[in-house]
C-alpha cells in the first residue's frame, strides 16, 4: 500500500508554479497602470508525522512561486485559467493533483495509463519510479531512484514545469501575436514559437474576419541546448526572427534523430545576414523513435516537436508559404491595437507605391532609410539609378498583390513585407515577388532592404 510519507519537492514545485492559485486570486483587483502584479508565495511542502497505524499525508500549499505573464505590447491582461487540448499536460496535472492529495495509488494508475499511451515518455517513467519507490521509503526529492543522473532529472523537471505552464497559460482568444499583422490570402496558417515557454502556437488565417489570425492549438517544443538568439554556425542556439518553411523532408530520407519528418526554414534570412548572423540547417522536426519528447533545451538549434504533434502540425504547413516566427517571448495585441498597427503599415506601403508611380524620385526616396542597401547597392547608388530610370518614363503603374506583413521579434522595430509586384510603364513590364524590410526610423516606417523573395 502506498501509505508512506511522500515528499516530492520537485513535483510540488512544478505543480505550484504552473497553476492559477489562491495566492493569485488575492492579488490587488485594481493594479496601478503600467505595472504587472505578480504574486510570489514560497512553496514549502511539509509532511505531518503520522500516528501509529495511519497514513502520513502530504501537506503542500497549492501556491504560485511566480505566475508568469505573457509579455504584452499594450497594458498587461491576466491570462485566464484555461487549458490546452494538446499533449499529455492534462494528464500530468491530474497526476500531480493526486500526489498532492496523497492519493498515490490513483496517481500510479494514471501514470501507467499515460505510459500505455506513450511508452517512451521518460518524464512519466520517472514519476512512476518515484511512486513505486514510495512503497518502501520516504521520498525527499523528484527523481529519487538510485542512480538517476542529476542532469537528466533536471531536464525532466524543466519539461514538467514548462508543460504545465503551457497548459494553464494559453493565450486569450481576444489577443493576437503582434507579429502576425497580415497574412496573404493563400497562407492558410502561421506558426509562432515562444522559446521562453517552449511553446509553439498555431494560428489560422481567418479570411471570414478580414484575415485576422485565429488561435488553433499549441504544442510543447524543444529549442537549442544553449537557448535562443542564434548568431553563428554551431552555437547550439535557436534563431529569433521571421522565417518560412522552405521544403519538406520525409521520414524515409532522414536519420532517426529527426523523427517522423522535417521542415527546413530559411535561416539565415536577409535580415540575419545584415546583422552578421550565419549558420544553416534550422528545421522543425520530430523525435527519435525511442523517445517521446526531448527536454526544453536539447537540440542543436532546431525546433523539435513530438512525432505525434509534428504529424498534426505538418497538415497545416505549406512549403514556401507558411511563416514561422520565433520569439524569445511573444508579445500580444488586442484586436483594436492589431488593426491599428496593420492599417498604419498598409498606409505606408501604399504611399510608397503611389510615390513610385509619381516618378518624383525625391518623394519616392523619402520612403527609404538612411541605412538602406540592397545586396549590391548603397542608398546613394540606388537613388541615382532610380532618378535615371524615372527620367526615361512617361508613366508608371505599380500593383502590389498577395501582401503579407510580419513584425520581426527583437529590440528594433522591423517588419517583413512580401508581395507580388506588377510593374508596368511605357517601355517595360515586369512581374516579380518582392520582399522588403521596413524599419521605424525617426517615428516613421522606412525601407531598409528590398530584393526578390
Amino acid at each position: 500500500m502506498l501509505g508512506r510519507k511522500f515528499i516530492l519537492l520537485g513535483l510540488a514545485s512544478c505543480l505550484a508554479s504552473s497553476l492559477v492559485t489562491d495566492a493569485l486570486a488575492k492579488a490587488p483587483a485594481n493594479p496601478k497602470p503600467g505595472k504587472t502584479q505578480v504574486s510570489k508565495v514560497a512553496v514549502k511542502p511539509v509532511a505531518k508525522k503520522a500516528k501509529p497505524g495511519k497514513t502520513a499525508k502530504l501537506v503542500t500549499p497549492l501556491a504560485a512561486v511566480s505566475t508568469a505573464k505573457f509579455a504584452v505590447a499594450t497594458p498587461a491582461t491576466r491570462l485566464p485559467a484555461v487549458v490546452s487540448d494538446s499533449g499529455p499536460e492534462a494528464q500530468l496535472v491530474t497526476i500531480f493533483k493526486e500526489i498532492e492529495a496523497n492519493r498515490l495509488g490513483n496517481a500510479l494508475q494514471l501514470t501507467d495509463a499515460l505510459l500505455s499511451q506513450h511508452p517512451n515518455y521518460r518524464l512519466a517513467s520517472l514519476i512512476k519510479g518515484d511512486l513505486l519507490l514510495a512503497r518502501r521509503q520516504d521520498i525527499q526529492t523528484f527523481g529519487a531512484m538510485t542512480g538517476a543522473p542529476p542532469d537528466k532529472v533536471a531536464d525532466l523537471r524543466a519539461e514538467a514545469i514548462v508543460r504545465l505552464r503551457g497548459y494553464r497559460e494559453k493565450p486569450e482568444t481576444k489577443n493576437i501575436p503582434r507579429y502576425l499583422l497580415q497574412m496573404q490570402p493563400d497562407q492558410r496558417h502561421a506558426i509562432v514559437v515562444d522559446t521562453k515557454r517552449s511553446r509553439l502556437y498555431l494560428y489560422e488565417n481567418d479570411l471570414s474576419n478580414g484575415g485576422r489570425p485565429r488561435f488553433v492549438a499549441d504544442y510543447y517544443v524543444t529549442q537549442g541546448k544553449l537557448g535562443a538568439e542564434k548568431v553563428s554556425e554551431g552555437d547550439k542556439k535557436t534563431p529569433i526572427g521571421v522565417y518560412h518553411v522552405t521544403s519538406s523532408v520525409p521520414r524515409q530520407k532522414l536519420a532517426d534523430l529527426y523523427g517522423s519528418g522535417a521542415f527546413p526554414i530559411n535561416y539565415p534570412n536577409e535580415w540575419d545576414k545584415r546583422q552578421g548572423r550565419n549558420g544553416s540547417g534550422i528545421w522543425l522536426h520530430g523525435t527519435p523513435s525511442n523517445t517521446y519528447s526531448r527536454p526544453p533545451k536539447a537540440s542543436e538549434g532546431c525546433v523539435v516537436l513530438t512525432n505525434q504533434d509534428l504529424d498534426i502540425v505538418a497538415k497545416s504547413l505549406q512549403v514556401g508559404l507558411t511563416p514561422v516566427i520565433i520569439s524569445n517571448s511573444v508579445e500580444w495585441l488586442s484586436f483594436d491595437d492589431w488593426a491599428k498597427e496593420r492599417n498604419e503599415l498598409n498606409k505606408s506601403i501604399d504611399a510608397w507605391r503611389t510615390d513610385w508611380e509619381s516618378r518624383d524620385t525625391e518623394r519616392y526616396m523619402r520612403h527609404y532609410s538612411k541605412r538602406f542597401k540592397t545586396n549590391d547597392q548603397s542608398l546613394e547608388q540606388f537613388a541615382a539609378q532610380k532618378k535615371q530610370v524615372n527620367a526615361s518614363k512617361e508613366w508608371i503603374k505599380v500593383k502590389t498583390e498577395n501582401l503579407s506583413v510580419f513584425r520581426n521579434p527583437g529590440k528594433e522595430e522591423v517588419v517583413v513585407v512580401t508581395f507580388d509586384q506588377d510593374y508596368r510603364s511605357n517601355n517595360l513590364n515586369n512581374l516579380m515577388k518582392k520582399r522588403q524590410y521596413w524599419l521605424r526610423e525617426d517615428g516613421k516606417w522606412k525601407i531598409i532592404y528590398e530584393g526578390s523573395a
